[in-house]
């Protein structure tokens, strides 16, 4: 059984553990509707939906994604918001730094 997006339980489960807080800026995650920027939200680290595995598949605060929409990984790092965020390829989480080294 898949969520809406197609990620499989099993994975959506896992991540959920693994990221408590956004792999992109660090912000500890709050589950109200009232602030969606703190609220998490599914993101394909590699914007590709049909990769649904645990290295694709991460949780970032809405403003996050909402910036990084369907950008590069590494183009989205040089981005204004990243500067301004202070999020380099140095502070994000470890998923995101394994994909990194991947490239």
């Amino acid at each position: 059984m898949a969520n809406r997006w197609g990620i499989p339980k099993e994975v959506e489960e896992l991540v959920k553990q693994r990221d408590l807080s956004c792999v992109y800026c660090g912000i500890s995650f709050t589950n109200t509707i009232l602030n969606s920027k703190t609220r998490p939200t599914w993101e394909h680290i590699i914007n590709d939906i049909r990769i649904n595995g645990t290295d694709n598949i991460a949780l970032c605060c809405g403003s996050c994604n909402a910036s990084k929409g369907r950008k590069v990984l590494n183009e989205w790092l040089n981005s204004q918001y990243c500067l301004t965020k202070g999020i380099t390829k140095d502070s994000v989480a470890p998923i995101v730094r394994e994909y990194l080294g991947r490239e």
